[in-house]
């Protein structure tokens, strides 16, 4: 299969910490896409509540996952997330210990992990690393994309607060 048969996700999230209101944003594209005057409209945005920065970005993934559904292509994950990054590490030992601490407590969001392994599992999927907070002018083309949905989840949160 083409690597131009890939299909790109970026997503992010912002989270109002005292609220615990949250945006997630994110958008897919096929590789041919990439350079697309309307990238901005493909755009999906959602409001979460109850929500924490390590949640958000895991709520986001597992809400793009579920909408884009089942699907035979491969699917390259962009994110800014160092918990998301670090999950397929921590999967033995979190399954291991059924998403129980050491101190014997189920682990925040240890749900939302089971989802995001169940989901890995069943669809081809590849996660990147973005840094979320460049300067312009030291961006690569893959970091322009994803100041789109960086931009986005702020914007929404920010008029939710109204700022």
């Amino acid at each position: 299969m083409s690597k131009y048969n890939d299909l790109l996700l970026f997503t992010d999230g912002s989270v109002n910490t005292k609220s615990e209101i949250g945006y997630g944003a994110y958008f897919i594209v096929n590789e041919n896409e990439l350079f697309s005057d309307d990238l901005k409209s493909k755009v999906k945005l959602k409001r979460f509540e109850n929500s924490s920065s390590t949640k958000l970005e895991i709520q986001t993934i597992l809400w793009a996952l579920f909408e884009v559904g089942e699907i035979d292509r491969k699917i390259i994950l962009y994110t800014d997330s160092q918990n998301i990054l670090g999950l397929s590490g921590r999967r033995e030992r979190l399954e291991k210990s059924d998403f129980y601490s050491k101190q014997n407590r189920r682990i925040a969001n240890w749900e939302l992990y089971k989802d995001f392994y169940r989901l890995t599992d069943e669809l081809n999927i590849e996660i990147k690393k973005v840094s979320g907070h460049k300067k312009n002018s030291m961006k690569d083309n893959i970091d322009r994309l994803f100041t789109i949905v960086d931009r986005a989840s702020r914007n929404a949160l920010r008029g939710e607060n109204g700022i």
